[in-house]
């Protein structure tokens, strides 16, 4: 298995690997079971063991489960792993209901994902996303003075605007990003890339394969239960269109010895040594295809194909990350 190179997260930040490891999928976040308890620890073990640290997790994925989960392959591997936690998404009964960025929930928030964890400081904390329910001082203020207290190393940002990114990063600098971004979903390059990269801040960027629809494997129609069926992008005629795009992808992958999820994740990658393309995994057999597409180099023209194929609103309708 191939050793992941280290990039420097953001312009003054630590080493971390140039792949990170996402652990939504190893719980239950949507209320369905959760996955292998045995085979997700191991799954998370073999990506230390390949040079994966990156591990990224929330304290409402599975009502506090994955963060135990995690907590438990990382018992005796503490200086392996560089831990980012989201907070600040109340769920109940499988349900989201809202956000609580209140500086006294954030600081009960911290408490608990300590213990679930079983560490004394959490590398990158970070709001899962901004709502203008309680001004962006005071809860980039709040985690500012847990950095004070050692109870954080770093501040990240989830899911923000370019103007929340920079408001942000005047109260403390923000030494990254995470955000939705795939050939799929580019709306991002227009201003909050820009402002990154103008700010010295790194972007960690999840949902490579668009929700599923860059995979290759995704066929019309769905089925009935399908939560795909929820975003606009999947329904209908969008759906066919879609998948229709899709097939350039598929044929350059055939061409080049890949699968379109690889040549997903290594054109993320691609993007920008700044960028860390944030892989969910569940399985350890899942391990090799995702660390082989760090190696994928892309021709000028290849390249071209791509960025031309799924230019900016190619891809019809919208998911949860057009908000």
């Amino acid at each position: 298995m191939s050793n992941i190179t280290k990039i420097a997260l953001g312009k003054n930040g630590p080493l971390v690997s140039k792949l990170g490891l996402g652990c939504m999928r190893m719980s239950p976040v949507w209320g369905g079971p959760a996955n292998n308890e045995s085979e997700s620890i191991a799954t998370i073990q073999s990506a230390l063991d390949s040079g994966i640290n990156f591990l990224n997790t929330g304290d409402f994925y599975g009502a506090g489960h994955n963060e135990l989960l995690v907590g438990k392959a990382i018992r005796n591997r503490r200086d392996d792993a560089f831990i980012s936690v989201k907070f600040g998404a109340i769920f109940y009964g499988g349900q989201w209901l809202g956000l609580d960025l209140r500086p006294i929930a954030i600081k009960n928030f911290i408490n608990y994902s300590l213990v679930r964890l079983g560490i004394d400081t959490i590398d990158l904390y970070q709001p899962c996303r901004l709502d203008n329910s309680v001004p962006i001082e005071d809860v980039i203020g709040t985690v500012a003075d847990l950095i004070k207290e050692g109870k954080v190393r770093y501040l990240g940002v989830s899911e923000i605007t370019a103007d929340q990114l920079r408001k942000a990063h005047s109260v403390h600098p923000v030494t990254a990003l995470e955000i939705g971004y795939s050939l799929a979903d580019r709306q991002i390059e227009n201003d909050l890339l820009p402002a990154a990269k103008e700010l010295g801040i790194g972007v960690v960027a999840f949902a490579n394969t668009a929700e599923g629809l860059l995979t290759g494997e995704m066929k019309t129609p769905l089925a009935a239960d399908d939560y795909h069926n929820h975003f606009s992008r999947f329904q209908g005629e969008n759906l066919t269109k879609n998948l229709e795009k899709v097939g350039v992808l598929k044929q350059m992958a055939a061409e080049k010895g890949y699968t379109p999820t690889q040549l997903a994740i290594a054109w993320v990658n691609a993007q920008g040594d700044h960028i860390m393309p944030l892989v969910s995994m569940s399985r350890r057999s899942r391990l090799p295809e995702n660390t082989q597409a760090m190696e994928i180099v892309f021709t000028p023209e290849e390249m071209n194909i791509l960025t031309t194929h799924f230019s900016p609103g190619a891809i019809l309708g919208g998911t949860y990350l057009q908000r």
